[in-house]
C-alpha cells in the first residue's frame, strides 16, 4: 500500500474552500481572514498536514539538505562532530544526510556524486585517507557548489576549513611523553595525503627538537585506514616491537587508531610497561587499565562552527569570496597510561 500524505487539496475539500485560500491561509497572508486562517491551520495540524519538501525546493531552489561526508560514523570524533552539526542545522531548518566512506576514495567520490545529483545545498567534507586526487570536488566547487571541509582538510580548494590545532595537540602530547623520562618514542600515524597526519607528526618532529631527541625515522609507522584494519596496526607495533632498541612510549594520532593499538599492545601484555598517550575524543578512558591518556579535540564545537560557515554561503546573497580558516585547542588530559612505569598504578 502507498502511503500518501494530507495535501493542500485535502484541506480545500474538508472545508469547502479553494486551494489558494487554504495555501494564502498557511503562509498568514493579509488577504485571508483570522477566522478562515485559525479553522485552516486547525484542520492542516489535525490531518498532520506538512508541506511538500519537493515543490518548496523547486519554489525556493533550495532543499534544504546538507551533506556530510565523513570516513565513519562510529569514529568517536566524527559522531561528536555530527551531533555538532545537527545542533545547529535542524534549528535552522535544514535536513542532514551522513555518507560513509570507510577511507575509500572511490566510495566517498560516488557518496558526493550522489548527494550533488539529489541536489543538496552544500557539503561539509572531511577527507577520507585513500584521497590524495580530489578532481572530483574541485569540478563540484567551480560549478558553486558551496562546501566546508573540517578536520581532513586541503589547501587545493579556496573554501572555509575548520580543524584542531594538531600540531599544537601533538606537541604538548610528545613533550609530556619526554617530561615523563621517555626517550625512544614511537609514531603510529594515519594515511600521508592527510592534512591531519601532516600536521601532528610535525608537533611530534618540533617536541623532540626542543628537547634535543633526534628524530628517527624509523619509530614513524603509517597506517594508511587510520586503524579501520587492525592488522595495519599490529603490523606497525611488531615491527617496533622487533627492533632492537624497542620504542619505550608510544603516541597515536587518531581516534581508532588510538584504542585499536592500545587493545593490541595489551594482548601483547606490553601496555603497563609502555608510555602510550593518544588523539581520542573516547568518554570511557578512563574506564581503560591503565587509563589512557588523550588528547582531546573540540569535536561538537568544529561540527558547529563548519555548519554555520557552509550555512551562511548558501544563504548569501552574494558570491562568497573570503574564506576563514578556523583552529580549535586541543586539549591535553593526563592519566595513568602516559606517566613513566615507575609512577604508573597498574591494574591488570
Amino acid at each position: 500500500m502507498k502511503f500518501e500524505s494530507a495535501t493542500i487539496k485535502d484541506i480545500a475539500k474538508a472545508l469547502n474552500l479553494s486551494t489558494s485560500t487554504v495555501s494564502r491561509a498557511l503562509r498568514g497572508s493579509y488577504e485571508i481572514s483570522d477566522e478562515t486562517k485559525k479553522q485552516v491551520l486547525e484542520y492542516a495540524e489535525k490531518i498532520n498536514y506538512r508541506p511538500n519538501p519537493i515543490a518548496l525546493s523547486l519554489k525556493e531552489r533550495r532543499t534544504r539538505a546538507i551533506g556530510v561526508v565523513v570516513s565513519e560514523i562510529a569514529n568517536n570524533f566524527f559522531s561528536q562532530a555530527i551531533n555538532g552539526i545537527e545542533s545547529i542545522a535542524y534549528n535552522r531548518g535544514y535536513h542532514v544526510i551522513i555518507t560513509q566512506s570507510h577511507e575509500s576514495h572511490e566510495r566517498e567520490k560516488v557518496n558526493v556524486q550522489h548527494m550533488a545529483a539529489r541536489g543538496v545545498d552544500g557539503l561539509l567534507v572531511s577527507l577520507s585517507s585513500e584521497s590524495a586526487d580530489i578532481s572530483y570536488l574541485r569540478e563540484l566547487h567551480e560549478k558553486g557548489m558551496p562546501m566546508v571541509f573540517f578536520d581532513r582538510v586541503t589547501d587545493e580548494i579556496e573554501t572555509h576549513r575548520v580543524t584542531a590545532n594538531n600540531y599544537n595537540g601533538a606537541f604538548a602530547a610528545t613533550e609530556h611523553l619526554l617530561s615523563q623520562g621517555y626517550k625512544n618514542i614511537a609514531h603510529i600515524t594515519s594515511s600521508p595525503f592527510l592534512s591531519i597526519t601532516k600536521e601532528r607528526l610535525a608537533g611530534y618532529k618540533a617536541a623532540l627538537d626542543k628537547h634535543g631527541i633526534p628524530f628517527n625515522e624509523n619509530l614513524v609507522k603509517y597506517c594508511p585506514h587510520g586503524g579501520m584494519i587492525v592488522k595495519e596496526a599490529e603490523d606497525a607495533l611488531h615491527e617496533l616491537n622487533a627492533k632492537k632498541q624497542k620504542p619505550d612510549a608510544i603516541f597515536t594520532t587518531g581516534d581508532r587508531l588510538t584504542i585499536v593499538c592500545y587493545g593490541i599492545l595489551k594482548q601483547m601484555k606490553k601496555n603497563d610497561q609502555t608510555g602510550f598517550i593518544g588523539f581520542s575524543n573516547t568518554q570511557v578512558a578512563d574506564l581503560f587499565s591503565p587509563s589512557l591518556s588523550v588528547v582531546r579535540q573540540p569535536a561538537f564545537e568544529i561540527g558547529q562552527f563548519s555548519i554555520e560557515l557552509l550555512i551562511q554561503m548558501i544563504e548569501s546573497k552574494r558570491p562568497v569570496t573570503e574564506f576563514q580558516t578556523k583552529i580549535l585547542e586541543t586539549e591535553l588530559v593526563v592519566r595513568e597510561s602516559s606517566l613513566h612505569k615507575q609512577k604508573k598504578s597498574v591494574h591488570l
